[in-house]
């Protein structure tokens, strides 16, 4: 099924990404959008984890993976949240760009984040937390880690008890901190950097704990034994910390002077300037973070790469600050690049957007109608927010000046030096200033350089709807649902794509992708372009009223004709790879059978005569075809793997032979034979029954002659011994050698010699004892035995010498003229060996006069019983090693014959509401639907269809024929066949009722 076929999935765009950026050669990106809570991280990971499946491989290759996938749960236990939206809410926007080679494979990234929502640090609404990493450490530190960074419950830490919510469902915050820290690892990050980095986030809640109360107007610290924590934590003395969260440095100029001049805080100010210093530390180790990944997926290697943007959602909660207005208009902006549309940006809030109808004022501030609905925004502390500066004399602070930090000696430099790192600006001394970046400003020009990316790029979509704000699976709003489909703008982006055109590709792209659909324009297209394009439609079967050519770029109106290229494209490389890999296949198939040869014929060289023609085949190992005989299977266990099973002829004391089917699997070799049932329902009934089950270990060693006979003993450790032969006992062998190899780690003895002894089972009160074989010098192939008492003599002729090899001329099938399948062979040699081991088992006969020729016979191999019937093998045992049949003229099916029949198939909540569309709503509803869709073709009828043309000739069957193997056709007398191929050999190829497959050329006429 092609994937157009199927429903859209996050592994399908993440595939057709991957494979267009190795195809086209160009850079690809998905932009992935959606409220909060809609899913959007979680479909980022998704896109992360398959590209990273399916992409190459090596030491250096995983590594890459391991950090890009690896990044994912360090950043979101710094980055990420739960708000009343989202359990797992990303409070920062990142862009990760995940870096190739031209052969597919990872070779590096980078990761771009936007917006750290830093306030949460400090504040948070009801029922939310603060960011996770928090959780996780108080969660799953150590003993050590605890006493050394006072860590104690989450309610103790005012940053931290401001909403009651310490827990999240579904969360383990303690196997979470595991979790983080092994990435920190995988990303490179030493165990001192690790607790670096875990000491500024514990100095962060110490600070939080600072209180301040009123002395006079001005601020004073309520309890001093808050500040010991945070100031050993931070690296700084006490009475520094004290002071610089209770004054600041003013530098004043009067003339060409300036002087630096301590001002005192009250309890506000000093309370702003502890949040400050919290929130910048926050967000600088958030920043270091994301270098430390960015440096372990650097990579100087040019090549095309994948984006993946994962940004926070839209967002309406109870109270909507400045962080909102930030967030939401991040997502006007990428609703701008999926609409195409163009707004203004960068406009004053009331100077000029007061009198835009988007915009209205209100009590508490004032109200924005974004494309996704109305949105209240709280003025207080918007300006404060937005400005978010951090006082030069903190920063200097931070730096260590001289004679900072001297009276610490039990921090060790490098845990100063990282605080120190953190703070890297120049604080100016000569008292100029500049005018500091705010926030806003920074947002803005981040999504403009975000949107400049986004833009170079071929994008992809995915759209994250939310169903409900239970936060359970099966809940279903459908008004919520309605909504977000209808500002997302779904339906109109599908009705104005089916009202154009679907597809437009600039020339040498299009000629590139689908150069291979014909000869002409594979592998390049050197002439020109539109000639080149208007071969490859004609391939693909597409009318001139289905494209159009522009100056540079081919246009395709019907998404259904560009699927039929690509499913045209698909089955060409299908095609070609299947050829690739039949080859390859073949050649390593003949490169292990090889081997296989070799290693048996290394058994006997030197050692014991070779038949003519032996081992000049392949290897089957089941030779009486156990997947047709259940009840035999059964006796060795359905999950004993079989690695070698035929038909052997036993003697036993007397010398009397009888047939036992040889079983050999990779602890036992079993002996096979039959006896009548004595009592039961199936009294008298010839019944399959284990004559001996022999364990690997304890055969000792394996005899046979120095002659070309295939008589071998197998000597078992205090038992009897067993005296075989096999048609095919190099194979056994071999097989044997090998399961006792990787069994027992013990190598097979074998032993040739012209006398051989085996000991027999003792019976009643006598028999027992020994029995020797005796090997004669005789003529002929094959062997002639005698009995005299306790001696069997085998007599037979001279085989090639024991120093000859098997030949290494590959026997090569002649293909048929059409090319789809090989001339099939006589039935009456098996191929399997030199000697005949397999009967004839044909069709039925027609019922009328005899066709002028002999439909194939398919040889089945035998088993004889003393009484009852012939059973006879199913030929899907016996094909594997043998060749077709091929029918002889002038001969006919005869009657009485068994035909083997085909085997069947068997508080308040209002924020939490659908929100008001508003005014983009009311325009999105005016804007409604045409009274009549316009038909296809410009209102010109739809042509009819071309009538079918038969494809093959007809033929008409003479005869009623039953197929004998799944290759092959069943049809009654009288049934019209198409004839795909003609064959030689007389085993036509055709096609009945849906089917194609063999019969026989001589049971039907040509129509």
């Amino acid at each position: 099924m092609a994937s157009h076929e199927n429903p859209p999935h996050v592994y399908a765009l993440a595939d057709e990404m991957y494979r267009n950026m190795l195809i086209d050669v160009e850079n690809h990106c998905v932009i992935i959008s959606g409220e909060s809570g809609a899913g959007k991280t979680v479909a980022a990971k998704f896109i992360m984890q398959y590209i990273a499946r399916v992409s190459g491989g090596g030491q250096r290759v995983q590594q890459i993976k391991d950090i890009i996938l690896k990044s994912n749960p360090l950043l979101e236990a710094f980055g990420n949240a739960k708000t009343v939206r989202n359990n797992n809410s990303s409070r920062f926007g990142k862009y990760v760009e995940m870096q190739f080679s031209a052969g597919g494979q990872p070779t590096g990234g980078k990761i771009s984040n936007f917006l750290l929502e830093k306030s949460r640090v400090v504040r948070q609404n009801d029922g939310e937390r603060n960011f996770h990493i928090f959780y996780q450490m108080l969660a799953g530190a150590t003993n050590d880690m605890k006493q050394d960074f006072g860590l104690t419950s989450p309610d103790y830490f005012a940053y931290l008890n401001q909403s009651n919510v310490y827990k999240v469902d579904g969360t383990n915050d303690a196997h979470e901190f595991q979790e983080t820290l092994r990435a920190m690892s995988v990303m490179g990050l030493s165990d001192d950097q690790q607790t670096d980095v875990l000491q500024a986030v514990a100095a962060i809640l110490h600070l939080g704990n600072v209180p301040f109360a009123e002395q006079g107007n001005d601020a004073r610290v309520a309890g001093k034994e808050y500040l010991a924590f945070p100031a050993h934590l931070l690296g700084v003395p006490e009475e520094r910390l004290e002071k610089k969260l209770l004054s600041r440095v003013f530098d004043s100029r009067w003339g060409g002077q300036s002087e630096r001049v301590d001002v005192t805080l009250n309890v506000e100010q000093a309370s702003y300037t502890r949040d400050a210093w919290s929130k910048a530390l926050y967000s600088r180790l958030f920043d270091f973070l994301v270098k430390v990944v960015n440096k372990a997926m650097q990579t100087s290697e040019q090549g095309q790469n994948v984006g993946i943007l994962d940004i926070y959602g839209f967002e309406i909660f109870q109270k909507n600050g400045f962080e909102q207005f930030c967030i939401n208009f991040v997502n006007e902006k990428l609703q701008q690049i999926f609409i195409e549309l163009t707004l203004k940006a960068e406009q004053h809030l009331n100077s000029v957007m007061s009198s835009h109808q988007h915009y209205e004022q209100n009590k508490e501030g004032f109200i924005i109608h974004h494309y996704a609905g109305k949105v209240s925004y709280d003025v207080d502390g918007f300006c404060e927010r937005n400005r978010d500066v951090l006082f030069p004399d903190i920063v200097e602070v931070m730096q260590g000046q001289p004679g900072v930090r001297s009276c610490f000696i039990n921090l060790t430099s490098m845990r100063i030096e990282f605080m120190a790192s953190l703070f890297p600006e120049e604080v100016s001394k000569s008292g100029a200033k500049s005018r500091p970046t705010t926030a806003g400003s920074k947002i803005r020009h981040q999504a403009n350089a975000l949107t400049e990316t986004l833009m170079k790029c071929t994008p992809h979509y995915i759209r994250c709807i939310k169903p409900n704000e239970t936060k359970r699976a099966g809940d279903w709003e459908e008004g919520r649902v309605k909504h977000q489909v209808e500002y997302l703008g779904l339906k109109e982006n599908i009705r104005v794509r089916r009202a154009g055109f679907a597809y437009r590709r600039p020339f040498d792209k299009f000629l590139r992708r689908y150069a291979i659909l014909t000869k002409e324009t594979w592998p390049m297209w050197r002439g020109d372009p539109r000639q080149g394009i208007q071969l490859i439609m004609k391939a693909g079967c597409l009318d001139d009223d289905q494209f159009q050519l522009g100056k540079t770029k081919v246009f395709i109106k019907a998404p259904e004709s560009l699927f039929q290229l690509e499913d045209l494209r698909e089955r060409r490389f299908d095609g070609y790879a299947r050829v690739i890999q039949k080859a390859f296949r073949r050649y390593f198939a003949e490169k292990q059978r090889k081997k296989q040869r070799d290693d048996a014929s290394d058994l006997f060289y030197g050692k014991k005569e070779r038949r003519r023609f032996s081992i000049n085949r392949h290897f089957v190992g089941d030779y009486i075809g156990l997947d047709d005989r259940p009840g035999l299977r059964a006796l060795v266990g359905k999950r004993e793997r079989i690695e070698f099973a035929e038909t052997a002829v036993k003697y036993d004391r007397r010398f009397k032979s009888c047939k036992r089917d040889l079983i050999l699997t990779p602890k036992f070799v079993y002996l096979i034979g039959r006896e009548k049932a004595k009592q039961g329902p199936r009294k008298g009934e010839l019944l399959e029954v284990v004559k001996r089950k022999i364990d690997l270990p304890s055969i000792s060693h394996v005899s046979l002659s120095p002659y070309q006979d295939d008589f071998l003993v197998l000597h078992v450790r205090n038992q009897y011994d067993s005296l075989l032969t096999l048609n095919f006992k190099t194979e056994f062998l071999a097989v044997l050698k090998k399961k006792c190899d990787e069994t027992i780690g013990a190598n097979i003895v074998l032993n040739f010699d012209t006398r051989l002894e085996m000991k027999v089972k003792k019976e009643g009160w006598g028999g027992g004892g020994t029995r020797h074989i005796h090997f004669e010098r005789g003529h002929g192939d094959l062997a002639v035995t005698k009995a005299s008492g306790k001696t069997l003599t085998v007599t037979i002729g001279a085989g090639l010498d024991k120093n000859s090899r098997p030949s290494a001329e590959r026997r090569t099938t002649k293909r048929a003229p059409g090319g789809k399948g090989a001339s099939r062979a006589a039935p009456g040699r098996s191929g399997l060996s030199h000697r005949p081991s397999v009967r004839q088992v044909a069709p039925p006969p027609p019922s009328g006069p005899a066709p002028p020729g002999q439909p194939r016979v398919t040889a089945a191999t035998t088993y004889a019983i003393p009484t009852g019937p012939a059973r006879a093998v199913s030929p899907r045992a016996t094909r594997r090693g043998s060749r077709r049949a091929r029918p002889a003229s002038g001969k006919l099916p005869q009657p009485g014959h068994a035909v083997p029949q085909p085997r069947r198939a068997p508080g308040d909540d209002s924020y939490l509401r659908t929100p008001d569309a508003g005014v983009a709503g009311a325009k999105r509803a005016s804007v409604g639907q045409p009274d009549f869709k316009p038909l296809p073709g410009e209102g010109r009828p739809k042509p009819a269809p071309k009538p079918r043309q038969p494809k093959y000739p007809k033929c008409k069957a003479l005869y009623k024929y039953d197929a004998q193997d799944v290759d092959e056709l069943s049809f009654e007398e009288g049934d019209i066949l198409e004839l795909v191929h003609e064959d030689a050999s007389g085993w036509w190829r055709g096609i009945f009722n849906g089917k194609q497959a063999l019969f026989p050329g001589n049971y039907v006429e040509k129509l």
